[in-house]
């Protein structure tokens, strides 16, 4: 009896050894995902004017070393002067002010499934009755990993 208790304790050990997680041939994601709005095509950039009533399309470029997630825009005011700018250069800013009618649009993106690298093209409209101003257009990105960049612009919508 004292054999078979042995023998059974013996293979339910080598089973939970077994089970015991071995490092993963392939090595782990820590590589941040990229937004470049640096290309001749991309808009908006640094310091872009948008105009009310109007349409205008988002380009920009992404890539992630492995594998694209979400993409996120974000516009909002900055009629208060705060900064999510991520750009070296400054723009010049509109007197602080109060918002009445700010433009607020926040959009997710679709990017494909396993896609490393991907041209964003996406038609944003802005209201005719917006308050004009100073704004943010802030893009994050995040790949399948989790790792996310965000890029911050300033804006003026006239």
């Amino acid at each position: 009896m004292k054999k078979i208790g042995l023998f059974s304790f013996g293979l339910l050990f080598a089973l939970l050894l077994s089970n015991c997680s071995k490092e993963s041939a392939e090595p782990i994601d820590t590589v941040y995902p990229e937004i470049n709005v640096a290309g001749q095509n991309a808009f908006p950039k640094q310091c872009s004017v948008i105009k009310r009533g109007e349409k205008f399309v988002f380009k920009a470029l992404v890539t992630d070393n492995v594998q694209l997630g979400s993409l996120n825009v974000d516009i909002h005011h900055n009629f208060d002067h705060h900064t999510h700018s991520t750009e070296l250069a400054a723009c010049d800013l509109a007197p602080v002010k109060q918002a009445i009618k700010p433009f607020l649009l926040i959009k997710n993106v679709a990017i494909p499934n396993g896609l490393k690298s991907y041209e964003v093209s996406t038609e944003i409209e802005v209201p005719a009755d917006v308050d004009p101003g100073d704004y943010h257009f802030m893009i994050r990105l995040t790949d399948q990993e989790g790792w996310q960049t965000i890029k911050g612009l300033s804006i003026k919508i006239n």
